[in-house]
């Protein structure tokens, strides 16, 4: 488990290498927050005009409810697949020894929008369907649910840098992802490192370091203000991880997208073995 977690940690460090050569990365995980929070804003409207948590938490919903709840996944699914495919492929410019901007980034997903919103709804679609089970399946639909995120998770590993170099639909995108991660690292395989492992600890040494104590000044005082600072700045800085652990992800994965076609690992900002040994045999 310590090496684990000293190999993830070796990890981001190398992809905040490529962050710290070219910092604007940052902007595309922030523009892609703006724009979820400001549709989902837009989608709570309809969906309590149209009763659909009342629906939900009576355990049902009418269809006018799930055409808004599907229409909303397939828009975050897009935002959120858009600004991972101009971070990605500003990524890879950086790792080929280019210099990208912020123009170059978004010009690439506005090159593959098509694309990027077919997989958006082919995203969006499992993702309801395994909600679904999850929900309403009992036990048994957990733990199919769970697999089949895995499953789902694993295969479309590789789909955003494949629609940006490839120029593939997303159905044969997804097929080639998969394809790859067999052909490189073998049939039966796991994730070996972590950047999420290593936020998740780090975030939460933040929020009890820092935001913890400011919190309990705040509840001492009983002043509501001080409580609302302290609210926050607990929420700045998991705003503030999440964002750096989007972009060092997609820094991550147009490393693993290179060697897994070319061959080729950038010793400038990553060790060799960082990217071969990614992921392991069960």
């Amino acid at each position: 488990m310590f090496a684990r977690f000293s190999n993830s940690w070796e990890l981001v460090k190398a992809s905040f290498a490529v962050l710290r050569a070219d910092k604007e990365l940052i902007i595309f995980p922030i523009v892609s927050g703006l724009a979820v929070l400001a549709v989902t804003i837009a989608f709570i409207i309809p969906m309590v005009a149209v009763g659909f948590f009342e629906s939900v938490s009576e355990g049902g919903a009418d269809i006018a409810g799930l055409v808004i709840a599907f229409v909303f996944y397939v828009v975050m699914y897009f935002i959120t697949i858009f600004s991972n495919t101009a971070l990605v492929g500003a990524a890879l410019i950086r790792l080929r020894g280019g210099d990208p901007t912020l123009r170059d980034g978004f010009k690439i997903a506005m090159d593959h929008v098509g694309q990027i919103f077919g997989y958006a709804v082919i995203a969006a679609t499992v993702g309801m369907l395994l909600r679904a089970l999850r929900e309403r399946g009992g036990l048994a639909g957990v733990v199919v649910s769970f697999i089949g995120e895995i499953a789902w998770n694993l295969a479309t590993f590789l789909v955003v840098p494949v629609l940006v170099v490839e120029n593939i639909g997303p159905i044969e995108a997804i097929k080639r992802s998969a394809s790859l991660l067999k052909r490189t690292w073998g049939e039966q395989i796991i994730g070996s490192f972590s950047i999420g492992l290593v936020f998740f600890l780090l975030t939460a040494a933040a929020v009890i370091v820092i935001g913890g104590p400011v919190f309990l000044v705040a509840l001492a005082s009983g002043s509501v203000a001080l409580i609302v600072v302290a609210v926050a700045l607990v929420v700045v800085i998991i705003m503030g991880m999440t964002l750096i652990s989007t972009t060092l992800n997609g820094i991550y994965v147009a490393a693993l997208y290179r060697y897994a076609t070319e061959g080729v690992v950038d010793s400038q900002y990553f060790r060799p073995d960082l990217i071969q040994n990614a992921f392991q045999r069960k």
